[in-house]
This record gives C-alpha cells, sequence and structure tokens, in this order.
C-alpha cells in the first residue's frame, strides 16, 4: 500500500518529509514482529502509527489494545498488566486476567512508556525477550504472543541516566525507532490541518467551515505550538464556535487566542518599558548590527587604500584596529595631499596613483557636516523603508532582511503609514 492510500485509510493530513518517512517505516515494519519504539512531543499523533502498524500487519484480526502507562497508578499497573490471583492483595476478591493475556495474539501500545516503574520494567523486558510473564501474587509462569509497540514523550536516555528507566529495557524497545515530527517541524501543514478541523467542526455545529486571510495563515504558521495537533484541534473548535465571521484575518484570531501573539524571543527586562515596544528594539538591534558591519568594512577598505598605496604609514597594521590609529600617525599621510592643487598631483614613492585620482577639483563640493538624528521611531521607518525599496514591496522578504516577523512588519507600516 502506498503512502497516500495510507493516509487517505487513517486520517492522516500532511504532506511533511519527516512525517512521510515515519508512515513508511510504520508500514514496512508492520508485517514483522519487531518492537517499535515511537517517539515525538506530546499531540503529535503517535497513537496512529501504532494503529497503521496493527492494521497493516499479520495480526490485524486479532484484538489491539491501547494503554497510557502514565494513568494507571503504580500499585496497580502489575495487575492490570499481567493479571493478578485472588487474594493477592487487598481487594483482590478473585483472579483477574491482564492485558498481556486476554490481548494475546494482538497488539499492544504502551503510551507515555518512560513513566512505567522500574519493578513493571523488569516484568516487561522478561515478556518481551521470552514471551512469559506471572500473575500478580502466583508462581506459575504463562506464555504470551503479544506484538508491542511503545511511545514516549521524554528523553528515555535521559531517564537512564536518573535511573529511572532500565537501559537493557531500552535497547529492547527500541528495535525499529520511529520519530514523529512536531508542528513547529512541519508548518506548511498547519493550513491543511487546520481546514481539516474547519470542515469537520462544522459538519459537527452545522455551520459553514472557518477560513483565513493569507496573513492569518501565516501567523498560526508563526505561532509554536506547543500542544501541536491536539492544541491546533481545540483552536480551530473554539473559533468555530466563537468566531461571528467565516473569514478570519490577524486582528480577528488574536481575539479570539491572544496566545497566538506571543513570541518566544529571549529578552531581558527591568520590568520598565520606557515606551520602548519588543518590535522596535528588535529593528534597532538589527541597524546596530549593520553599523557594525559598515565600521568593519570601512576599517578593511581604509587598510587596503594604504596598503595599495604605499602610503607612509609607521605600521600598517595598526589600521587593522581603528581605534589605534592616532592623529600623529594621520598627520604623516597629510603632506601629499595639502601640497597638491588636485588629487591628480598626488606622487607616492613609487609613483602609483591612488585608487581616487579619477576625481577633479571640481567633483567635490563645500559640505556641511549635519549631525545624524538617532531618534528611534525615524530610524525605524527608515529601515522598514530600505527593506521594502530593496526587496520591491515583497514584506516577507523585507521582514526576514529587518529579522522580524511579517506580522510585526505589517503593524509597524500600519502604524507609521509607511508608503510601499
Amino acid at each position: 500500500m502506498d503512502i497516500q492510500s495510507i493516509k487517505q485509510r487513517f486520517g492522516i493530513i500532511g504532506n511533511a518529509p519527516l512525517l512521510i518517512r515515519a508512515i513508511d517505516t510504520a508500514s514496512r515494519v508492520a508485517n514483522t514482529d519487531l518492537t517499535v519504539l515511537i517517539e515525538g512531543e506530546s499531540g503529535v499523533g503517535k497513537e496512529a502509527i501504532s494503529k497503521i502498524i496493527h492494521e497493516l500487519s499479520k495480526r490485524k484480526h486479532e484484538p489491539s489494545i491501547a494503554i497510557n502507562c502514565g494513568a494507571i497508578p503504580e500499585g496497580t499497573i502489575n495487575s492490570e498488566l499481567f493479571g493478578h490471583e485472588k487474594g493477592a492483595f487487598t481487594g483482590a476478591t478473585g483472579e483477574r486476567k491482564g492485558y498481556f493475556e486476554t490481548v494475546s495474539g494482538g497488539t499492544i501500545f504502551l503510551d507515555e512508556i518512560g513513566e512505567m516503574p522500574l519493578d513493571t520494567q523488569a516484568f516487561l523486558l522478561r515478556v518481551l525477550e521470552s514471551g512469559e510473564f506471572i500473575r500478580v501474587g502466583s508462581s506459575k509462569v504463562q506464555k504470551t504472543d503479544v506484538r508491542v509497540i511503545a511511545a514516549t514523550n521524554v528523553n528515555l536516555q535521559q531517564k537512564i541516566k536518573q535511573g529511572k528507566f532500565r537501559e537493557d529495557l531500552y535497547y529492547r524497545l527500541n528495535t525499529v525507532p520511529i520519530k514523529l515530527p512536531s508542528l513547529n517541524e512541519r508548518r506548511e501543514d498547519i493550513h491543511l490541518l487546520f481546514r481539516k478541523f474547519a470542515s469537520d467542526f462544522a459538519g459537527k455545529y452545522r455551520t459553514e467551515p472557518i477560513r483565513v486571510t493569507e496573513n492569518g495563515r501565516k501567523l498560526l504558521e508563526q505561532y509554536q505550538w506547543p500542544g501541536n495537533i491536539r492544541e491546533l484541534r481545540n483552536l480551530v473548535e473554539q473559533i468555530s464556535v466563537l468566531s461571528e465571521k467565516q473569514l478570519l484575518d490577524i486582528d480577528d484570531l488574536i481575539d479570539i487566542a491572544p496566545k497566538l501573539a506571543q513570541r518566544n524571543l529571549p529578552a531581558l527586562t527591568n520590568g520598565k518599558d520606557g515606551g520602548t515596544s519588543f518590535e522596535e528594539r528588535e529593528i534597532l538591534y538589527k541597524f546596530l548590527f549593520d553599523m557594525k558591519g559598515d565600521l568593519n568594512d570601512l576599517k578593511n577598505l581604509v587598510y587596503s587604500l594604504i596598503k595599495s598605496n604605499n602610503l607612509n604609514i609607521p605600521d600598517v597594521a595598526q589600521l587593522k584596529n581603528l581605534s589605534d590609529v592616532s592623529a600623529q600617525n594621520l598627520s604623516q599621510m597629510r603632506p601629499a595631499f595639502d601640497n597638491a592643487s588636485n588629487y591628480n598631483e598626488i606622487d607616492l614613492e613609487d609613483n602609483k596613483a591612488i585608487i581616487l585620482e579619477q576625481f577633479a577639483n571640481d567633483d567635490f563640493k563645500d559640505t556641511m557636516e549635519v549631525e545624524e538624528s538617532l531618534h528611534l521611531e525615524q530610524k525605524t521607518i527608515e529601515l522598514i523603508q530600505k527593506a521594502l525599496k530593496k526587496h520591491k514591496g515583497r514584506r516577507k522578504e523585507a521582514a526576514e532582511e529587518l529579522g522580524i516577523s511579517e506580522r510585526t512588519l505589517y503593524r509597524k507600516i500600519k502604524e507609521h503609514n509607511i508608503q510601499e
């Protein structure tokens, strides 16, 4: 079965390469009895991968069960998985079969395997290695034939270092690893998922499906989605119920879900904004970095001019750091210029013409030194205008050049009434 058929059969939405790779691995390993470990953040759809493996395997007609190891109390999980005998513990009024006994021949999906207690891990390791288990309160060894698929949203190797997970069990489970990408790693699929959920909830609530503008779409794609697909689905349902519009822009989305406007960039703060927004500081930092680059370019230019024209400088290497060039150093370059009526008359020791020889006196006009404005708002407007001009009005490229989001750029354009 090809990938597209698998996606349609199991209702999987998305075309991200990492997702396709995970589905492909699941389909290839399905018809074996190898143990699979599915890794991924909470809410990325790990259980869907386990269903693919079971439904495409030779065990598809046998029972399958999903167990959340983190949801079962530590004192009862052994009984739930392996069963118990009558009187094995307080409240055990009769014998009980565990999941490994009742699902024999089928598949068990152990979600949040990292939360499994250490003693239960030892019992599970024995099942994986020999297919044997013992009920709680019994001494009789029983056999089972179960395919185990495990999943985790935590780093199991870190758990091993902390002494909370058995290393031998980890390598036994990790026979075939499958990594499911987070929504941040498959942003191209966010709008596809949004449309699918919007259509589902429109049918559920008998309304028209909600849609988003291009800017609204970009806002969704820029959000971090810590809850992944589960969070996106809940948001679409919330908007479907609360929104009075079918077509939503940035402001409409933020009005219903203010968290979409959150940015996860680091910032230092002392609790006082001082009238300067975070976006303006971003632009200022970009401006300062550009100035630093221009200064370095100027240093290199001066250094190359002096080196190529053999200007009489005691130590040319001093110009690699502009702060080391003193007035005394520079004064040694002045006579050649002061005694010439124009730049063409400048003659150095080896008669090499300086790079500026093509200019004549009348090319230089009287100038007046004007103090540059350092007003933050004015600099913000100038930088935005330069970026838009450089990229011919394309806001996405201009925003990337400025180091800010396109939504922030759009807001600043409106705020300052900048002509594009």
